[in-house]
């Protein structure tokens, strides 16, 4: 990172930073409920009665609404505002979990999971949308870095710590609590944050801020690089969710014979290295002027180090937990693409744009998770545990297929994505 830049952005207001504080702190609260059943796997089996397919489907659930709302958060947060739109869906996220936490059968936990998706589905668009309201435009990659660094870091708490948390009070006690943490955030959005800064609109040169809904879609569907980005997004992070979110920890476990806890440990790794990696290829891309060549070599050296740790035969837990920190370090550079889609789109449409980048992370959430439980069952060898399915490695092994099969579709798919150079290429977007 450049000296100028260190201080440059540093340097900017106080209520800036506090904006952004409380926007990623959000991305931190959505994505520990967002991985949370990953550690709780075995208990929700017990719970409820269930098998892989129906845990991959209330797992699912959280992406279901999170894919339906994607496109319209964005209109949402473009035509709102962000302080009003995002505190409302800070409190649908604390709802989904309280009512998650205290759901007596599969149907009403699904509900929660429902609700705290449809809330969660503002975090991100919400976050880079006050970025660009904010910092300057040539601090948007490196402060979109740092948001997920935040992110990833609430990814690793949904892990081992609530992994203990849970083992320590009981699992629906520690979601209530999660719960009730999320009103707190809500009220405090509410109180802090301001929809732009005051020299927001001179400095960006928006061309105009009167665009209606329909045309804010169709401005976005009609560029073909925005499919080819979103296409390369989704397919490029649902490993992440799959492996990460959900049965890379029961995996773990039964293929070193670690415990839980350590075997959560273990997966926050990836968490780590992505919260480490994300501003680094922010920053870097920046400072080599490119961003494709960046994305590319990150998607590959991802496909190596996950593809090893499912099928390489001879790995030390100590080599998997190496090969899991840099799958997760190289695998953030998969973010840039955020910043490419507002690059290529007028600033007026940043948030919807990036809405539809994120519905395709979403939809390959929601198919994923309940494939990978789909194919579990189907090669299940009818082992129990306190009434809970337990799969073989070799279970694993072939329904992990599906995330070096995502990550080579996510390469082919950048045959047709264009280099920005790290510059807006709209004709109407200045720096």
């Amino acid at each position: 990172m450049t000296k100028k830049m260190t201080q440059e952005t540093l340097a900017y207001p106080v209520r800036a930073w506090s904006i952004w504080l409380l926007s990623a702190l959000f991305m931190f609260y959505k994505f520990a409920l967002e991985v949370s059943p990953s550690v709780m796997t075995k208990t929700l089996m017990q719970t409820f009665q269930i098998n892989g397919t129906q845990l991959g489907n209330l797992a699912a659930c959280y992406f279901y609404a999170y894919l339906l709302l994607q496109i319209p958060a964005g209109l949402l947060l473009d035509k709102f505002g962000p302080r009003k739109t995002t505190t409302i869906a800070i409190v649908f996220c604390a709802l989904g979990s309280l009512i998650f936490a205290h759901a007596e059968n599969l149907f009403i936990a699904g509900v929660g999971r429902f609700v705290t998706g449809a809330g969660a589905a503002f975090a991100a668009v919400n976050c880079l949308k006050l970025i660009a309201n904010w910092f300057p435009y040539r601090h948007f990659a490196f402060m979109a870095g740092l948001m997920m660094t935040m992110a990833m870091l609430g990814a690793v708490g949904g892990q081992a710590p609530l992994a203990a948390f849970i083992q320590k009070m009981e699992w629906r006690h520690a979601i209530e609590v999660i719960g009730i943490a999320g009103l707190v955030l809500a009220a405090l959005f509410w109180l802090v944050v301001q929809d732009r800064a005051p020299n927001h609109t001179r400095e960006r040169h928006i061309v105009s801020t009167k665009i209606s809904l329909g045309e804010s879609i169709k401005q976005v569907f009609q560029n073909t690089q925005s499919w080819w980005l979103s296409i390369y997004s989704g397919f490029a992070f649902a490993p992440v969710m799959v492996f990460g979110g959900l049965w890379g920890v029961s995996f773990i476990g039964e293929a070193f014979g670690l415990n839980q806890n350590v075997s959560a440990q273990m997966v926050s790794l990836i968490f780590i290295g992505f919260a480490i990696g994300a501003p680094v290829f922010g920053w870097f891309s920046d400072w080599l002027g490119r961003r494709r060549i960046v994305m590319l070599w990150g998607t590959i050296v991802a496909l190596l180090s996950i593809s090893a740790v499912i099928y390489a035969p001879v790995v030390t837990s100590s080599l998997v937990g190496t090969l899991l920190f840099i799958f997760g370090f190289s695998i953030s550079s998969f973010l840039l693409c955020f910043t490419m889609i507002r690059e290529i789109n007028l600033p007026i449409l940043a948030a919807t744009a990036i809405g539809f980048m994120n519905a395709f992370d979403a939809l390959l959430g929601a198919l994923s998770d309940p494939l990978t439980g789909k194919f579990l069952d189907s090669v299940w060898d009818g082992r129990l545990v306190e009434g809970a399915r337990v799969f073989s490695v070799s279970a694993y092994k072939t329904a992990f297929l599906t995330l070096p099969v995502f990550l080579i579709l996510s390469l082919i798919s950048m045959i047709w994505i264009k280099e920005t150079h790290c510059k807006p290429t709209h004709p109407n977007t200045m720096p």
